[in-house]
C-alpha cells in the first residue's frame, strides 16, 4: 500500500510526558491501531500541561493539543508497521488521533454517566465497541459511522428529543485523541474497554436509550446537588 507523506515540520516536544516513552511503543501502537483494527491515524497537535501553549505554534490557537495538524499527512487504515515508522518520525512528539465518520462515531458522554452505562448494557447482554476516558471526564463510545447524522432522528423517535442530555456525537471531519496520547496538556487518555479484533463498533440505536437514560438521570442528580 502506498500513500503520500506531507512536507516535515518540526513540533516542539512541550509535553514532558512524551519523553517517557519511546517511540517504538507509540509506532507500535499506531501500527496495531492501522493494521490490526483498520483506523486510520493522524498526527495531532499537543500542549503543555493545563492546556496552555499548543504545539502547532498559533498562539490564538482555539483548541490547544486538541486537533488534527494541518501539515502532516494522515497515516491510512492498513499501513504496515514500516510505513508508520516512516511517517510518525516526520512528526515526532505529534498526539494520536483517530478520525471519526469513516470505521466508527464516537457518542460522548460524561465519564460518570459512561460507566454507568457500560454497567447496565453489559448486564443487557448489548455487546459494547471501544470505549475512551478521557483526562477532563468524558467517556467516548465507538458506534458505527453514520450516529452523528441520526443522532436527532434516534432522539425524537426515542422520546429523549426535548431533554436537556450532555450527550453529543462526532462524525465525519472530527477526530478523538487515542491512547497512549494526552489530551490538551490535561493528561493522558486511556480505555476503559480497550479494542478487539472481534469486538465492532455497534450501531448506536442499540446503545443510546441506556445512554439517554442515564445521562439524564446523572445531570438531574447533579442539578439537585
Amino acid at each position: 500500500m502506498g500513500f503520500t507523506i506531507g512536507s516535515f515540520r518540526e513540533i516542539r516536544d512541550i509535553t514532558p510526558g512524551v519523553r517517557r516513552r519511546t517511540r517504538a511503543s507509540v509506532r507500535s501502537t499506531i501500527a496495531e491501531y492501522t493494521a490490526v483494527h483498520g483506523w486510520a491515524v493522524a498526527p495531532g497537535a499537543r500542549a503543555t500541561r493545563g492546556g496552555g501553549q499548543c504545539s502547532c505554534g498559533d498562539p490564538g490557537c482555539a483548541a490547544p493539543g486538541a486537533h488534527a495538524l494541518d501539515f502532516a499527512a494522515e497515516i491510512p487504515a492498513g499501513a504496515t508497521g514500516e510505513q508508520v515508522g516512516a511517517a510518525w518520525a516526520l512528526t515526532p512528539g505529534a498526539a494520536v488521533l483517530l478520525p471519526t465518520g469513516r470505521t466508527f462515531d464516537v457518542l460522548e458522554v460524561a465519564e460518570e454517566a459512561g460507566c454507568r452505562a457500560m454497567v447496565r448494557l453489559e448486564r443487557m447482554g448489548l455487546r459494547l465497541g471501544p470505549v475512551i476516558g478521557t483526562p477532563d471526564g468524558r467517556a467516548l463510545f465507538f458506534v458505527a459511522p453514520g450516529a452523528a447524522d441520526e443522532l436527532p432522528r434516534l432522539l425524537y423517535r426515542m422520546g429523549w428529543d426535548g431533554a436537556a442530555l450532555d450527550l453529543r456525537c462526532r462524525g465525519l471531519g472530527e477526530h478523538v485523541t487515542a491512547p497512549p496520547s494526552d489530551l490538551g496538556g490535561l493528561g493522558p487518555v486511556r480505555w476503559l474497554r480497550p479494542p478487539s479484533p472481534d469486538r465492532q463498533p455497534p450501531e448506536a440505536r442499540l446503545l443510546l436509550g441506556t445512554l439517554a437514560y442515564v445521562c439524564h438521570r446523572h445531570g438531574t442528580l447533579a442539578r439537585t446537588m
